[in-house]
């Protein structure tokens, strides 16, 4: 029926180079059973990427999600629990077909998903201590999924069962996926520079020389963008680990 969802700050060396990132969290209340992902931001992109990369992991959908917050889904806070939200934020929730509850702000709203904010410190000391090193990102996300498949045989304090065990009979009571992944990536409008490449959050990526001067529309996701001349696709690049 449930899950809850955080973010948090850990430190990874990847290539040689230690980089502050963000990692996505999504528990189900009831197993304990989790999915971590990792980001090199905490942008909206990777928020919306986290619950659709943590949905097809899982294969299904919890009924409700509880979550701060997050300026990625509320735009503002309004008396008791009702939110402004976010409007693609509401399309994430449209298409997944789950609820959000919104904690309360501060140190009042901390217990009301207690079980996700222990998680987070629970994982980085488990598994992310000493600071792992990889060749990527996406090395590093296939350690943090090896990870959380080892957790199955963990115990929570109180609990006979496994965290595995637990899941085994919560999973299949999840809502089914959507027939189609749903595309959380951002439009954006982007002149190319005389050098043949665009600028998107402070980073800069080449496109064909061609298309230098003109405009060009870039499909900004969590972990690549792609872009477009018309509806042709151009050049497809990973996101940089350096820059929002």
């Amino acid at each position: 029926e449930e899950a809850e969802v955080d973010f948090g700050e850990f430190k990874a060396r990847i290539a040689g180079v230690l980089v502050r990132l963000w990692m996505f969290v999504l528990r189900l209340s009831h197993s304990g059973k989790a999915v971590h992902v990792a980001y090199a931001n905490e942008t909206q992109e990777s928020f919306f990427d986290g619950f659709v990369t943590a949905f097809d992991t899982l294969g299904g959908v919890p009924g409700r999600v509880r979550l701060d917050n997050l300026k990625p889904a509320v735009i503002r806070v309004l008396l008791g629990r009702a939110r402004l939200e976010n409007t693609r934020f509401v399309l994430l929730r449209s298409a997944y077909g789950f609820d959000a509850f919104y904690c309360q702000p501060g140190l009042e709203g901390a217990h009301e998903k207690g079980g996700v904010e222990g998680e987070v410190g629970r994982f980085r000391r488990r598994h992310l201590t000493p600071v792992p090193s990889v060749g990527s990102l996406a090395e590093l996300n296939e350690l943090l999924a090896a990870a959380d498949a080892a957790d199955d045989a963990r115990r929570i304090t109180a609990r006979v069962e496994t965290v595995g065990q637990a899941a085994a009979r919560e999973l299949p009571l999840l809502a089914p996926l959507p027939a189609e992944r749903l595309d959380i990536s951002a439009a954006l409008s982007c002149r190319v520079d005389p050098k043949a490449r665009v600028c998107v959050r402070q980073s800069y990526y080449s496109v064909p020389v061609r298309l230098a001067g003109r405009k060009v529309i870039v499909r900004l996701g969590a972990r690549e963008l792609r872009v477009f001349d018309g509806a042709r696709l151009v050049a497809t690049h990973v996101r940089s680990l350096h820059k929002g």
